[in-house]
């Protein structure tokens, strides 16, 4: 008995000693979701920690101009795109401040770039198709729906139901007035830790079921400064719009071109909306869909109305950057003959006017000729004979047809 015990506790002790070994990492790289009951049983997320409102990283240029600031960690390798299609790659970084280095201007974007300023008419238009095919489907959700705006909603978070589902609703409401189909899932993934990024992936591969032609993961951003996101763009002030790339992804390459495109596109129609495009650590379930994206609708010390309206400008040229567009039903003409019930009616009408009329005639003019009612009743009945061949008849029903017109009318 002595002996088992032994054995077990000798057990005990390799198990635990192991376990700390291979979890003493996750620890030091994200605490918060390490130091969790479900964190060390779950595959550990590979999202870069973001910090709370407030608390950002710096990222400057070989000359020290800010390039940019984001609330979330940053490392080497990590790359910005800028509207204008320049790359930086982060090779320096101490502490909350980086330094990128200048790569060149990206080929791809200035391929778009050109593209999309030489279409007159981009939207791939399917009005005079017999079949049109159905609206174009987008989805939505948020990973972190506590985020909120401190001059609309009075404060950066909202457990369960942050001002960013104000935003949410927005973008899809621009969408379908545009004409597309939305699938907006409001499910909430509180609290805002890494491991949220693992409950939302349950929630987007629910709404890859719905065959999205792309998928979007509002968040806001958490700089304290409002300017560094506020704008003028096609006339309206806004909070401009991030696009973020993961590249944990192993099928990175195509989102990043996909957020390349998006940001061609939208920019062409109103010009620099999308503010930059960030390629960070994570992969922020992108692997899932190639055309999945995370985007940053401002920061939280802008107001919400600003971001509603970078978000309404992005989503409604999101079509237009993807080349689709629904069919407008066709305007109603008139009615095929035999269909109308107007028309019926009034011809019925106007035949039983003709009929009485030549009734009338017939009987005038045979009794006259004849001068006996008889005579006339007589010949009256042989051009009724005569006639009905060529009065019109309702057309026969067929066993079947139409019998559950009947049963509901009863």
């Amino acid at each position: 008995m002595k002996k088992d015990s032994g054995v077990m506790v000798i057990t005990l002790t390799i198990i635990f000693f192991l376990s700390a070994f291979c979890y003493v990492p996750v620890l030091k790289e994200n605490s918060i979701s390490a130091l969790s009951t479900a964190g060390f049983f779950q595959k550990q997320p590979k999202e870069a920690p973001e910090y709370l409102p407030g608390s950002f990283a710096t990222i400057i240029d070989e000359q020290e101009n800010v390039l940019s600031m984001m609330s979330r960690a940053v490392y080497i390798g990590d790359e910005i795109y800028t509207s204008e299609g320049e790359i930086y790659r982060l090779d320096k970084v101490q502490g909350d401040r980086a330094v990128a280095k200048f790569l060149g201007i990206d080929a791809q974007i200035v391929a778009y770039n050109e593209f999309y300023a030489a279409q007159e008419i981009p939207v791939i238009s399917n009005k005079t198709e017999k079949n049109p095919a159905p609206p174009a489907n987008f989805a939505i959700y948020h990973t972190h729906s506590a985020e909120s705006y401190i001059p609309s909603d009075g404060t950066a978070s909202i457990n369960f139901k942050g001002g960013i589902y104000k935003v949410g609703m927005v973008m899809a409401e621009s969408l379908r007035k545009a004409g597309m189909e939305v699938n907006y899932d409001q499910a909430p993934h509180d609290p805002h830790d890494n491991n949220a990024y693992v409950r939302s992936r349950r929630t987007a591969a629910k709404l890859l079921s719905t065959n999205p032609v792309a998928m979007f993961d509002v968040h806001r951003d958490g700089v304290p400064d409002p300017n560094f996101y506020r704008d003028k763009v096609s006339g309206n002030v806004v909070a401009r719009i991030r696009l973020v790339v993961g590249r944990e992804n192993p099928r990175m390459s195509a989102n990043l071109d996909f957020a390349k495109q998006m940001l061609t596109a939208v920019n062409d129609v109103h010009p620099k909306v999308v503010k930059e495009i960030f390629v960070g650590k994570g992969d922020y379930n992108q692997d899932l869909l190639p055309t999945a994206l995370l985007i940053e609708a401002g920061t939280y010390t802008n107001t919400r109305e600003e971001a509603e309206r970078g978000v309404n400008l992005f989503a409604g040229a999101l079509p237009t950057a993807l080349g689709i567009s629904s069919a407008s039903p066709a305007p109603k003409g008139p009615e095929a003959p035999g269909k109308s019930t107007e028309a019926v009616r009034g011809s019925w009408k106007a035949l039983g006017w003709l009929l009485g009329l030549t009734i009338f005639v017939g009987l005038a003019f045979l009794f006259v000729n004849d001068g006996k009612l008889t005579t006339a009743g007589t010949r009256f009945l042989d051009l009724i004979k005569e006639v009905m061949p060529f009065l019109p008849r309702r057309a026969a029903r067929k066993p079947g047809i139409n019998n559950g017109d009947k049963k509901n009318n009863e």
